[in-house]
């Protein structure tokens, strides 16, 4: 072969025809579908993390509703009781018990006893005299150069009796 006859073959090496292009595609291109396929799981992720977090931020509040529900069946209890020991105060058999017990009343009939507590009019004896001694409950106070001799060598003073 010539050098002209190897000259065009090169050429055709270096830049390919149109043929070759179409057949050759390019990894880095995404179809449509890979992007369809990624926005779908981008908004999927975002909506879990929102879900996510409003179930965090209502756990406070659901707590709280929960405390809230029993502080009001607790206070509905109370408001039966008080409700019902209202109408036994405005009752008959109210007042007669608070007549007789406390108010020392009694009906047409009957005689008040009161018991009188103890042997009768003895008099009463004298409490016997109790002495009391001063008990010492502090530490006696050391002496001064005591004080000092125990910052400074770290030792109980020596015994100088």
């Amino acid at each position: 072969m010539t050098d002209q006859a190897k000259q065009p073959q090169a050429a055709d090496q270096r830049h390919p025809t149109n043929e070759t292009v179409s057949v050759q595609k390019r990894p880095s291109q995404l179809s449509g579908i890979q992007v369809m396929f990624a926005a779908i799981l981008s908004i999927g992720l975002i909506l879990a993390i929102n879900f996510s977090s409003r179930i965090a931020a209502s756990q406070p509040l659901q707590e709280a509703h929960n405390l809230l529900q029993a502080e009001i069946e607790r206070l509905e209890a109370e408001q039966a009781e008080l409700t019902q020991q209202r109408d036994y105060v405005r009752g008959d058999a109210y007042v007669e018990r608070w007549a007789r017990d406390e108010g020392k009343l009694v009906r047409e009939g009957e005689v008040l006893v009161v018991p009188v507590p103890g042997g009768g009019l003895d008099a009463p004896t004298p409490a016997p005299e109790v002495r009391v001694r001063d008990a010492q409950t502090a530490p006696p106070e050391p002496e001064p150069w005591m004080v000092w001799w125990a910052l400074f060598f770290d030792v109980a003073p020596p015994d100088l009796e």
